[in-house]
């Protein structure tokens, strides 16, 4: 763990400098507020809370409810979010490494210059979702690109120029 972390502090570390963090971004941290490591969530009714900077590292979130859920600076590492609602979250600046959305709903969310690196999309619903500076690997974002569509309500962005589909 202490190691994924270190890695995951200088990739993010990297990324800052050559992105360079917007003005009044919200990074997390291992000091986040809420840490749910190595478990299977017992609840998983996350609906509309304020999650900002929690960490959640290999959790077991398969069909969970995080719709309109507060993200920002959020960690997911390695969890399991395959098929989970994540309607109209804010996860502005937050982190999802090895991660797996696979099926997972994206409508309407906020994932503005979050870093998503290695983690799986294939037929995430993504329609309304704003992707405005994220960090997503070029064959998630070329999946994604094959179905998605609409304009964020929250920040005006449309989906397809945010991931930079053709």
């Amino acid at each position: 763990m202490r190691l994924l972390r270190a890695l995951l502090s200088l990739v993010f570390g990297l990324w800052v400098g050559l992105m360079g963090l917007p003005q009044g971004a919200i990074a997390a941290s291992s000091a986040a507020i809420r840490a749910y490591d190595d478990v299977e969530a017992t609840t998983k009714n996350f609906a509309g809370q304020q999650l900002i900077q929690a960490e959640f590292a290999n959790a077991q979130l398969a069909g969970a409810d995080f719709s309109g859920a507060d993200l920002r600076g959020a960690v997911f590492n390695g969890s399991t979010l395959t098929g989970a609602n994540l309607k109209g979250i804010d996860m502005t600046d937050g982190i999802a490494y090895l991660s797996n959305f696979a099926g997972a709903d994206l409508s309407n969310a906020v994932l503005t210059s979050a870093m998503l690196l290695k983690s799986n999309f294939k037929g995430a619903k993504v329609d309304g979702a704003d992707f405005t500076f994220a960090m997503l690997d070029r064959e998630q974002v070329l999946h994604l690109c094959k179905t998605a569509s609409g304009i964020n309500p929250v920040t005006g962005a449309d989906t397809r120029e945010s991931l930079g589909c053709k």
